[in-house]
């Protein structure tokens, strides 16, 4: 699906930053930086805009933020499935020898037994260590 298909079937408004966004993601497999997205964009590039897109982006469904720590934020697009429900019950992996982060697509969140009165609406797991190409 392309960029243009995505913001239609999410019925978000097409704008160039958003496109440019969605595009920089659909070329990585892996998630991406805001330098990262910024080399990617190029002239399109506006950090106010940039916040802006992705936030209704994220709003949307469209894409998900991962926190690796305090100095690592980086965005991957969702993916699709049963008629547009999102699964970002995925957990992440961040390397702390070469800075990677990989969405573990197959590697689920658990379901946490919360307190009483306590409501989850998302879940963000990190697993920190050495990927396999650092790990040899």
């Amino acid at each position: 699906m392309d960029a243009i298909e995505i913001l239609q079937n999410h019925q978000v408004k097409k704008t160039s930053p958003r496109l440019s966004i969605i595009q920089a993601l659909q070329t990585s497999q892996n998630p991406l930086s805001e330098g990262e997205v910024k080399e990617k964009m190029g002239g399109l590039y506006d950090r106010i805009t940039f916040y802006r897109s992705v936030q209704t982006l994220e709003e949307a469904g469209i894409i998900h933020r991962i926190v690796a720590d305090n100095t690592v934020v980086k965005y991957a697009l969702n993916h699709c499935e049963k008629g547009h429900q999102h699964s970002p019950d995925h957990v992440h992996f961040y390397c702390t020898q070469c800075n990677s982060l990989v969405c573990l697509n197959a590697v689920k969140t658990q379901a946490y037994e919360l307190p009483e009165g306590f409501t989850s609406n998302q879940c963000d797991v990190v697993i920190k260590g050495m990927c396999n190409k650092c790990n040899l």
